[in-house]
């Protein structure tokens, strides 16, 4: 296990960010822990949760899926390159045509397996794109009332070499919940994911930003748009257990 200097946990601030597998490593432990993955994990996580599909979250390129998947009577997702006309993807245009899907093992390179991790470590979490912004922040305003620790991990994404490529709009989905908690008590990283959505030409600057870009250029133009539908839906992912459901349909709530 790696070992963090106590800065780097921002354990002085109860509203945090930080960035990608090893950020959310750093900055735990957290009552609760916030996954933004815009382009696309979280975007897909929505779409799926509001047309009542339970999603298991899997870590990516990890050979074990296939047998994971049928462990659960799951479908498992594939690349969005390898889609075909209903068979569910990364992409959320993808799985909003698919049919007959009732559990869904949906890996990603980035949210999937930060939210894996997260989990594997105890971790309360749930999941936000910029279409359940709202949403999440009004589930989350009581629980902070309370005194509950915050910590939003922006998934970023990989540079060829596979190191991280921290990206912007994962910034935007973070600070659009906390333009909408407005809280006290946030760390410097945290209000600067705050202060850069409400700097940000939504919806136009998520289709102008380089994850924007490269998935229109692929063929994905779909996808962008939406991600591009801020406050679209009214879920709350709630990862309880292996899976995300919504937070209402949970017999109970953990946090």
């Amino acid at each position: 296990m790696t070992t963090f200097d106590a800065q780097h946990r921002q354990h002085a601030y109860r509203f945090r960010l930080d960035w990608g597998p090893v950020g959310a490593e750093a900055i735990g432990p957290v009552d609760i822990a916030v996954v933004v993955d815009v382009l696309s994990f979280t975007t897909t996580l929505t779409v799926a949760v509001e047309r009542g599909i339970e999603v298991f979250p899997f870590r990516w390129r990890d050979d074990r899926a296939e047998a994971y998947a049928r462990e659960h009577d799951a479908v498992l997702a594939v690349q969005r390159q390898d889609a075909v006309p209903g068979r569910p993807s990364l992409s959320p245009a993808s799985l909003r045509r698919a049919e007959g899907v009732r559990r869904l093992v949906l890996p990603s390179p980035n949210g999937s397996t930060i939210s894996t991790l997260l989990a594997d470590g105890g971790a309360k979490v749930v999941g936000v794109s910029l279409r359940n912004r709202t949403a999440v922040a009004e589930w989350l305003a009581p629980r902070c009332v309370d005194g509950a620790s915050v910590a939003f991990i922006a998934s970023g994404e990989r540079w060829p070499d596979g190191t991280l490529r921290p990206a912007v709009e994962d910034l935007w989905g973070a600070g659009a919940v906390l333009d909408v908690l407005d809280p006290d008590e946030l760390s410097p990283e945290a209000a600067m994911a705050r202060d850069a959505f409400r700097a940000a030409d939504l919806p136009d600057a998520l289709h102008a930003c380089a994850g924007g870009r490269e998935l229109t250029a692929k063929g994905y133009a779909d996808d962008v748009m939406v991600a591009a539908e801020v406050d679209g839906s009214s879920v709350v992912p709630l990862l309880s257990g292996r899976s995300f459901m919504s937070a209402t349909d949970r017999l109970t709530d953990p946090c």
